[in-house]
């Protein structure tokens, strides 16, 4: 049956730890090729293509996410889509296929027009900006070019099929998910670093990148869209996209503000800080940030897996099973960043000395300090999650005040301070642990326990 979002117990979090496993594997494997064989500028670069991903899906402006969490309610047997709040739904209610199809429809729409968004504002302002940065590096500008000019190939596909995401995620297709990703890294890994020693550079990451996306996108399509689902989609009448879309809006939008203020927080230090540090400065702080979201995916994995039950449980009004899964979602990412980042701490630089790396990770005082600013940020973050599974976004305004707090700070700390890498470090901490860091945490902990 298509019906109803898919169980997840015991084997797809195994699956889960075990994509993720693959993925720092992957990660692992290729950054000694990078770190050896290009020099610290051209991973600044890098670094720098990386924080210009981010920005895109951030374009996406939440609609990802509440994409997802809408196509769980309609697998929960929900009839309408609700601007706040969900429209709670009988465990044995079957799936509105006229709504999924309304709701694709005004999916595809709307990735559509972003598509064309991304590539008018990449191949205007985006080349404006990476050519001022190219003024200052020594290395292979025309490498560095073509891979601009794939990296903007990558962004406008990735972003304008971003909706199968949303549907493997809202379908609850955990371990399907796992299995695609995995078999995308394995042809990422492989095709760049055979093209790092054929001495394509920057080129090679990017290209290989590119190929890893498209064979993704086209696993996730044929996995959701069965025999089943396309023969249900051809007889029924679609909803309205443009009332979905209405009802979806509001939420995004807030989703959106808050990953705004989320990219102002966690991302914006590599792109302000490529004006006024050195790119060696830039790739050593973006090498420990790329290692420490490594350690973050392993800390969410239990939320992040278990994001379709989230939206099932507030559909049902099932509140024990939001607390136990909240357990299991703190518990876990406690324990990863206790245990990986003593770990770190004592094998990092040894690892990095081994494979003889041009570009090394930021002093221990640093890193320690960096280790407790990101176990907090995502330990708020998952919480905001469990709030957001009830269709409410109190956090949009906070996280944009955060965002822009950070900003600020990083230009106060960097110009007139000139405290360096410390600077990139320190603002976005301050900022969050000032209201964020403590607020979300004590709503849905009283929510769930009445405390």
């Amino acid at each position: 049956m298509a019906e109803k979002v898919e169980h997840i117990g015991k084997k797809e979090i195994a699956w889960s730890y075990a994509g993720t496993a693959f993925m720092i594997g992957a990660g692992v494997l290729l950054l000694p090729f990078i770190l050896h064989k290009m020099p610290q500028e051209t991973v600044g670069i890098w670094n720098i293509f990386q924080t210009i991903t981010a920005l895109v899906l951030l374009l996406d402006f939440g609609f990802r996410p509440s994409f997802a969490r809408n196509i769980s309610y309609i697998f929960s047997g929900v009839k309408q889509l609700q601007k706040d709040g969900v429209a709670h739904a009988d465990a044995d209610a079957k799936v509105d296929y006229g709504l999924l199809k309304g709701t694709l429809i005004a999916m595809r729409r709307f990735y559509r027009w972003m598509a064309v968004g991304v590539f008018g504002l990449l191949a205007t302002a985006g080349t404006a900006y990476f050519y001022f940065i190219l003024q200052k590096y020594s290395g292979d500008r025309q490498d560095a070019m073509i891979a601009w000019v794939l990296l903007i190939a990558i962004n406008c596909y990735n972003l304008y099929t971003l909706y199968y995401d949303a549907l493997l995620t809202g379908k609850g297709y955990v371990t399907r998910m796992q299995q695609i990703t995995m078999l995308g890294q394995a042809v990422y890994l492989g095709l760049a670093i055979g093209l790092i020693y054929a001495g394509f550079g920057l080129t090679a990451i990017v290209a290989s990148q590119l190929v890893s996306t498209i064979i993704r996108r086209v696993l996730t399509y044929s996995v959701f869209f069965t025999a089943e689902i396309k023969t249900r989609l051809r007889e029924a009448e679609p909803q309205e996209p443009k009332a979905i879309l209405s009802a979806i809006s509001p939420n995004a939008v807030k989703i959106g503000l808050t990953q705004l203020g989320g990219f102002c927080v966690n991302k914006s230090a590599v792109l302000i800080g490529s004006a006024f540090l050195t790119l060696e400065e830039v790739a050593c702080y973006g090498i420990t940030m790329q290692v420490m979201d490594i350690l973050a995916r392993c800390a969410t994995v239990f939320y992040q897996s278990y994001l379709p039950k989230l939206a099932q449980c507030r559909a049902e009004n099932n509140l024990q099973g939001l607390r136990r899964y909240y357990l299991l979602c703190t518990g876990s990412l406690l324990a990863v960043y206790i245990i990986g980042g003593i770990v770190w701490m004592l094998a990092g630089d040894w690892a990095l000395d081994l494979i003889h790396s041009q570009t090394h990770f930021v002093p221990a005082m640093m890193l320690c300090v960096m280790l407790l600013i990101s176990a907090l940020e995502h330990n708020h973050a998952v919480s905001a999650g469990f709030i957001m599974a009830d269709n409410k976004i109190p956090f949009f305004i906070p996280s944009l005040v955060s965002g822009a707090t950070t900003i600020i700070l990083l230009f106060v700390f960097l110009n007139p301070l000139q405290m360096g890498i410390w600077g990139l470090i320190l603002a976005p901490g301050i900022a969050q642990l000032a209201y964020q860091n403590w607020k979300w945490p004590s709503v849905i902990i009283k929510e769930l326990w009445g405390k």
